[in-house]
């Protein structure tokens, strides 16, 4: 095959020792047959966001779980169209820099996303999310555990929009069962396999049948420390473990 036909490899980002004299950012030196790479490798703990001109517009894939990055950061993907998956989590304490407006503009700049995680960026709010579910509609996963301001409207957005999510966290929100009888009565219903919704102090035992009644797909299921769920929802469950059709399940008994 000629070599402009061949598919280039994923761009990987080396990290902040890319910046030239004075903090300007140039790609390293490549030799001219070497074709632009599409994958961002992960930052180093506490290192910057890769700047603007390091990512190249064909770049497929993001991690930034490391790196000490806001809103800005989101701005400046504006050019990378092809981007299919970005990773914003933090692993150990509340991300305070992203909110709803860097996530607008990542989805009106990406829309082939298919997987974004956000867990504990904790000023992400509905808005963001719907922005997602109306622009992004190839989502297939979603990570807004411990995103502390999302609410029902973004369940809702996401059943409504987004029929190839297969796995959803909504961990430590603030949603109803209103909001994940929204979802899994959506157009996902039949694609999702995966949910977590621990600790969750507002569900109760119809958001449990809900997910187990419209969705046939469902095989991890999370949902401990939601202390209005009681042992009905474990009599349900007990049969569908029985029929094999979980292969993992969480509750907490109160």
């Amino acid at each position: 095959m000629p070599a402009a036909l061949r598919e280039p490899p994923p761009f990987r980002y080396r990290g902040p020792e890319r910046l030239g004299p004075g903090g300007a950012a140039f790609p390293a030196p490549r030799r001219c047959h070497e074709p632009p790479q599409r994958r961002l490798g992960r930052c180093r703990r506490g290192s910057p966001a890769p700047p603007g001109p390091v990512l190249h517009p064909a770049v497929e894939s993001l991690d930034l779980r490391d790196c000490d990055i806001s809103d800005n950061a989101l701005l400046q993907l504006h050019n990378c169209k092809q981007l299919k998956k970005i990773n914003l989590n933090s692993c150990r304490e509340n991300r305070l820099g992203i909110t709803s407006e860097g996530v607008i503009a990542l989805a009106l700049s990406c829309p082939y996303l298919r997987e974004a995680s956000f867990k504990r960026c904790c000023d992400i709010t509905d808005s963001g999310v719907l922005a997602l579910a109306l622009n992004c509609q190839f989502l297939q996963i979603v990570n807004l555990g411990s995103c502390s301001g999302i609410m029902d409207a973004s369940l809702q957005a996401l059943g409504e929009n987004c029929k190839f999510l297969h796995s959803v966290d909504f961990s430590s929100t603030q949603v109803t069962d209103d909001g994940v009888v929204a979802l899994v009565s959506g157009t996902c219903s039949e694609n999702l396999k995966e949910i977590h919704m621990e600790r969750c102090v507002s569900l109760t035992d119809v958001a449990v049948e809900a997910v187990l009644t419209c969705c046939p797909k469902i095989h991890i299921f999370l949902f401990h420390g939601c202390p209005l769920i009681t042992d009905r929802s474990r009599e349900v469950l007990e049969q569908l473990v029985i029929s094999n059709k979980i292969k993992q399940v969480t509750w907490t008994v109160y």
